[in-house]
């Protein structure tokens, strides 16, 4: 989900493990040449969602990357397919709370920019929490600890995935 901690749980992470790490909003960003909220303004979710699957596919072909996704390119059952096929899938959980904490400020979020955004994050929660876990082969709380203590805990977990 939005605010997890994908990015920076996942840059620290690829540091700690010499690998390269692409944050699929960024990569889609890079290649548009737009911020995704623009590609939500001019083509919608919808639109949205077609160019994320392409890069998508793309990105989850290179070997030894970490990759944020964005928390909705789980609703692509292509994109489940990939993930889930390509790579050690970690679900990072947050409570509602917790993840409303994170976002609240970010005009960054065009999911959220309505007038009651921590009923939109619990919504999408309840929407998408299943196909988390249905692609995830790891499933880490994120809570409010430090990032270095939970990277150090996800190394750990990974390793017993490998």
């Amino acid at each position: 989900m939005m605010g997890a901690g994908k990015t920076t749980i996942g840059r620290q992470l690829a540091k700690e493990m010499n690998r390269k790490f692409i944050d699929l909003d960024h990569e889609l960003e890079a290649r548009c040449g737009v911020r995704v909220a623009t590609i939500f303004d001019f083509e919608g979710e919808e639109g949205f969602r077609k160019r994320e699957s392409a890069v998508l596919d793309a990105v989850s072909r290179m070997p030894g990357i970490v990759l944020a996704t964005g928390g909705g390119a789980i609703l692509s059952s292509l994109n489940r397919h990939y993930l889930r096929e390509r790579g050690t899938v970690v679900y990072l959980r947050a409570s509602v709370d917790e993840l409303f904490r994170r976002v609240a400020r970010d005009r960054n979020r065009p999911l959220l920019q309505n007038s009651d955004p921590r009923g939109t994050l619990a919504r999408l929660l309840e929407q998408r929490e299943p196909l988390y876990h249905e692609v995830a082969h790891l499933s880490f709380e994120t809570g409010s600890a430090p990032v270095a203590p939970v990277v150090r805990q996800l190394l750990a977990l990974l390793k017993g995935v490998a």
